[in-house]
């Protein structure tokens, strides 16, 4: 395995992230709002389904009121 140097791997490094493409602020906003609220759906369907399901296995065992 070759070794580099610290200089070269900076100047790599460099090269490498001046071939990124980077999103815009619009593009960046949208994506993280997107983000947001696909948690909070899930988030949501999952508490959803918690409830149901100890709904159910309450009414099998005969628990609660």
């Amino acid at each position: 395995m070759a070794k580099t140097s610290p200089a070269q791997f900076v100047r790599e490094v460099r090269q490498e992230l001046s071939k990124v493409t980077w999103p815009s602020r619009r593009e960046l906003t949208v994506t993280t709002i997107s983000v947001f609220a696909m948690a909070a759906l899930m988030a949501l369907f999952f508490f959803l389904v918690d409830q149901i399901i100890a709904w159910l296995i309450r009414l099998i065992l005969g628990i609660g009121g």
